[in-house]
């Protein structure tokens, strides 16, 4: 696991600063491990695009979702990845970083979001964005799937009928409905071919999970 020491001295107080407000929050699809597993994603993701300002992508990698401390359970409301931003920028002035650097890496948590209208029109940002997608893919997405049926009461599975006819937040918002609304989409939408290649390695995986789960529920 990547820790605040591989990156320098004010990067390190950056991470510790994050970390400790990261505390707040209660949500573990989204919390500081998440942050940390988009930082390992985004480094794999530079070593395929060394024209890329590393220093932007780690920092943005870091307070990618700094949007949602301090946030209650809001159904995904008010926008994370705006909010975010304004913090990200804040957070970076007040830790001596320039103007420039700040602002970039503000863009670049701005344009994060799945679900959001503001496309990433730099490297850096298509970078974090990938990023922060290829942790909803694989193992570790299956696993985010399910807790994040646990934590609005969902059951453990259900038809891929009931799971589309269904609405968010409730009983019928399963693992598997994540997965056939948003989840088996993402290698369609991610930005970088490096990013493209990752998604689709990793949903391979997740379609045979799902294959397997409804032969043991409903053909056995």
């Amino acid at each position: 696991m990547i820790r605040e020491t591989s990156y320098g001295q004010t990067f390190g107080e950056l991470y510790r600063e994050t970390e400790e407000l990261f505390n707040t929050v209660d949500d573990g699809c989204h919390d500081f491990d998440h942050t940390l597993r988009v930082l390992h994603n985004a480094e794999l993701l530079l070593t395929h695009y060394p024209a890329a300002n590393k220093e932007v992508v780690r920092l943005a990698a870091l307070l990618h979702d700094i949007g949602r401390v301090g946030e209650s359970k809001t159904a995904g409301a008010p926008c994370h990845a705006e909010t975010g931003a304004a913090k990200a920028v804040q957070m970076l002035l007040s830790h001596g970083y320039d103007m420039p650097t700040a602002v970039q890496v503000g863009e670049a948590v701005r344009t994060h979001r799945y679900r959001g209208d503001a496309q990433p029109e730099t490297l850096e940002g298509q970078i974090i964005f990938d990023a922060d997608k290829l942790d909803s893919l694989g193992a570790v997405g299956i696993g985010r799937a399910f807790l994040f049926a646990g934590m609005v009461g969902a059951r453990v599975h259900n038809t891929a009928e009931t799971a589309l006819s269904s609405p968010a937040y409730g009983r019928e918002d399963t693992a598997y409905r994540e997965y056939l609304v948003k989840l088996r989409h993402i290698p369609e939408k991610m930005f970088t071919d490096a990013g493209r290649v990752l998604a689709h390695e990793r949903l391979k995986f997740m379609e045979e999970f799902f294959a397997r789960l409804n032969l043991e529920v409903y053909d056995n």
